[in-house]
């Protein structure tokens, strides 16, 4: 998007370069890499930049209302409520499709959005890798309010790991090897000590939880948590020690409370002209006239589960008034196909990266992840064997 810089890049690109970029991860991280990493960075110029800033600005407005807690209630499903959550979320990730406005000019339109953890370490990797291979500026950077990844990781270390010991701290997922997203954890354990824990591995003795590590039990402090509810529906027969909503004595670095209040419900209770109209299904009398121009979205389904591109206002009227709570009527968006490949514009998604310690007033920007597409969606499925899609990360104009 900043066209010189464009231009530089893609004469220095090849595919022989780009394997050998891959190649590099893999010696780093072992096997540790199953998702796409895309062939190219995004370079995000200061226009939009500023309305992304402006855009995020609203949405914090909004989240740290004094009522935001009263008006999520209901976000949390029954049977999914776990105890002690704090006053508010430490994670915050903000997804923007990039589209053009009615006079032609680049602009972020809100996707969806998440208090819940993203791939925080990797990310930074990830920069640093494409700065070795090809040209990035010096005055572009993947980095907002700190400068170098050093200093991000210690403000991600001051959180996470805090006065604990890092054994003391576990990231929690279930069956984390098997995860996609396990070159993050990779990178979690060596750059803060901070190792993956199986929920399965996890032993309690009254409201204390331990696990073992070289012959070791070790009492846990802190759960920088990875898991989500949906993941265990794949795991119906799973037996464990300790379930999510028991009532113990950890401290919760990232609550799964937020995973909820922070979601899909949240986009109704915004309004700015970078997020796309939203409604509860069940607070609709009338249907939009152009239902065309809208999505249908389950609330309660997650990585583009049950997302409905098509349907009619009879389709609607079938819900059963008891579900109509469980669906989200939002405008569609239109992603302008913005980075320049050899064969032809790619469309792209930029998601911002907070995190938001407990004693701060607000949650502070650092960093950030794209994801490229050619498909109809963003998305695994939608780009199979395709190039030039993928995960990557934004440089950014400052």
């Amino acid at each position: 998007m900043i066209q010189t810089v464009r231009q530089a890049y893609n004469q220095a690109f090849s595919p022989e370069h780009y394997r050998a970029f891959l190649d590099k991860i893999d010696a780093d991280l072992p096997g540790q890499l199953e998702f796409r990493v895309a062939e190219t960075p995004v370079f995000v110029p200061t226009v939009l930049t500023n309305k992304l800033l402006a855009a995020c600005d609203t949405i914090v407005d909004v989240i740290t209302r004094d009522d935001f807690k009263q008006l999520t209630e209901d976000a949390i499903p029954a049977g999914q409520r776990v105890p002690n959550e704090d006053a508010h979320t430490q994670f915050l990730a903000v997804d923007f499709a990039v589209c053009k406005d009615e006079h032609g000019e680049l602009t972020p339109q809100l996707i969806e959005l998440q208090g819940f953890p993203s791939l925080y370490t990797f990310q930074p990797y990830l920069a640093d890798q494409f700065r070795s291979f090809y040209p990035i500026p010096d005055q572009l950077s993947h980095l907002f309010t700190v400068s170098t990844n050093d200093a991000y990781l210690d403000r991600l270390r001051q959180m996470i790991v805090g006065d604990c010991n890092p054994e003391e701290v576990i990231l929690l997922e279930i069956y984390p090897e098997k995860q996609k997203t396990r070159i993050d954890f990779a990178l979690t354990q060596r750059m803060l000590g901070v190792a993956p824990v199986c929920l399965t591995k996890i032993q309690k003795d009254g409201r204390q939880l331990f696990y073992e590590k070289d012959g070791r039990r070790i009492r846990i402090k802190r759960i920088y948590n990875r898991l989500i509810f949906d993941d265990l529906r794949n795991y119906p027969d799973l037996q464990t020690d300790f379930t999510l909503t028991d009532d113990v004595d950890v401290d919760w670095v990232g609550h799964p409370n937020w995973f909820f209040r922070i979601s899909k419900y949240t986009l109704p209770l915004i309004e700015s002209p970078y997020v796309p109209a939203s409604y509860f299904l069940s607070d609709l009398t009338d249907y939009p006239a152009d239902l065309e121009n809208y999505v249908l979205k389950p609330l309660f389904s997650f990585a583009g589960s049950g997302v409905r591109l098509t349907f009619t206002a009879a389709d609607l009227d079938a819900i059963p008034t008891e579900q109509r709570n469980g669906y989200l009527l939002q405008r569609k968006v239109k992603y302008e196909p913005v980075i320049q490949s050899p064969d032809g514009l790619v469309k792209a998604e930029i998601r911002l990266l907070f995190i938001w310690p407990k004693e701060d007033a607000r949650p502070t920007l650092l960093t950030n992840l794209s994801r490229l597409s050619r498909g109809e969606m963003i998305g695994v499925d939608f780009n199979k064997n395709k190039d030039w899609v993928g995960g990557t990360v934004c440089f950014f104009e400052k």
